[in-house]
């Protein structure tokens, strides 16, 4: 079943190769969307796939790269809209 979610990871997860690791992740896994920075120090992830590749990937991300600190991952789903033809890393929103 395809699926989507917006995540957000806070923590120690700006400046630490947080977004090259996600997009690494996500392309390992077949899933399409983007992962960006945040001006609040969080990390925002859309992707769009199969659900447990999704699930995947957020348990991946509550783990973090070896020099994060994960202290919480947030995580809205909803139906997969078929917007993304890849997984990419966006610039930051600041």
């Amino acid at each position: 079943m395809r699926a989507r979610a917006r995540i957000f990871v806070s923590g120690r997860v700006q400046g630490v190769f947080f977004r090259g690791h996600t997009e690494r992740w996500a392309l390992s896994l077949s899933l399409t969307g983007w992962v960006r920075n945040r001006f609040d120090g969080r990390v925002e992830i859309v992707v769009e796939g199969e659900k447990p590749d999704i699930e995947e990937l957020i348990v991946r991300v509550g783990k973090g790269p070896p020099r994060a600190r994960v202290e919480g991952v947030d995580v809205a789903w909803s139906e997969d809209a078929g917007e993304f033809d890849e997984f990419r890393v966006h610039p930051t929103d600041f």
